[in-house]
């Protein structure tokens, strides 16, 4: 049957495979569920239809075989009523129906078989889908779980000069160079400043000098 063809392809289909070759792999992994569950679908209606085919050829069937034991009967009563001509023409109306019910059987034999393999093949699919709807849940996670991944790898490794890191590090940079330039002149000043420092004292003890000197001369004097 078409549908099970179908069907078959699908499951032979590499979920993983197509992952890879999705855009978005979530969003295919969630539409080869719905088309698996589609499948289904058509598959059970399929088997609906087969069951109901089922119950029909049964019935014909049933009813060939009692009106083949209602001809034999009535040829049965027409011998115990002594007309065998009667009970002749009622056994060649049974034998034409024994015709048909051999027939019947074989159609009914067919389409029971052919139900019980739809059957089959459709607790299969949903097995599958069963199977797929658990294997869903843990490849979204896996793809999730690669594009966090990737997105953190890509972030430390700096390979985007734009990123918020990467302008972080160029103003901490930046800072570092500021304030080597202020330590510099930082000790520029400190320098100048004991140097005016050293000629003040020289000038402090030249004057400390001179009035000594004057006072030793006039107590001299």
């Amino acid at each position: 049957m078409a549908i099970f063809s179908r069907i078959a392809d699908i499951l032979k289909a590499n979920i993983n495979d197509l992952i890879d070759r999705a855009e978005n792999p979530e969003k295919m992994v969630k539409q080869i569920i719905i088309d698996m569950e589609e499948q289904l679908t058509g598959a059970t209606q399929a088997l609906g239809q087969a069951m109901a085919s089922e119950k029909q050829a049964q019935r014909q069937l049933e009813n060939a075989k009692k009106s083949s034991q209602d001809w034999e009967q009535k040829a049965k009563m027409a011998l115990q009523a002594g007309n065998q001509d009667l009970a002749r023409r009622a056994l060649e109306s049974k034998v034409n129906i024994d015709k048909n019910v051999t027939q019947f059987q074989e159609s009914f034999d067919q389409i029971h078989m052919q139900v019980a393999q739809m059957r089959d093949n459709v607790q299969v699919l949903r097995s599958k889908l069963d199977e797929a709807r658990t294997r869903q849940n843990m490849l979204i996670a896996r793809a999730r779980m690669a594009d966090a991944q990737k997105g953190i790898a890509t972030s430390l490794s700096g390979a985007n000069s734009s990123s918020a890191f990467s302008k972080l590090e160029k103003m901490e940079r930046k800072i570092e160079g500021k304030e080597a330039e202020a330590a510099a002149f930082s000790q520029l000043a400190g320098e100048s400043t004991a140097m005016e420092d050293e000629f003040a004292d020289l000038e402090k003890n030249a004057a400390v000098d001179a009035e000594l000197q004057r006072l030793m001369s006039e107590m001299n004097q």
